[in-house]
């Protein structure tokens, strides 16, 4: 069977991995947050697909260290669906082989639901019918 990921998490080697990725991923909020409030748009940076940085010939620091956060959360196969709200998915196959992502979102305890692939964050079922 071929599957969309390398790497694949149970769900205890995912809540383990949370444990550590949390307070990047606190941290990586707060500097969206302030880059927003002081008018950079992050996905213009060339690491997002962008061209540089709006116009202004270099980043402030704040961009280079979110663009450090985001490479260390997603190293290790870890999918960061979204900066702003801390949206985090953990490739998984379930017991019938099924691909499927665990899904955590910023200011949950442990993670609580996944979803199938296609469906994405719409599609979030309790982690007990996983």
């Amino acid at each position: 069977m071929s599957y969309l990921h390398e790497r694949h998490f149970t769900l205890d080697e995912a809540n383990n991995l949370l444990d550590g990725i949390k307070p990047l991923i606190e941290e990586m909020i707060g500097l969206k947050k302030k880059l927003d409030s002081k008018g950079y748009d992050v996905y213009n940076h060339q690491y997002f697909g962008g061209s540089g940085p709006n116009g202004k010939g270099t980043f402030p620091e704040e961009m280079e260290r979110l663009v450090e956060l985001v490479k260390e959360i997603s190293e290790g196969g870890v999918l960061l669906k979204s900066i702003d709200r801390g949206l985090v998915d953990f490739p998984h196959l379930r017991k019938n082989g099924d691909e499927v992502y665990l899904c955590w979102n910023f200011g949950e305890g442990e993670i609580a639901y996944w979803h199938s692939i296609p469906e994405g964050f719409a599609g979030r079922r309790s982690i007990n019918e996983l």
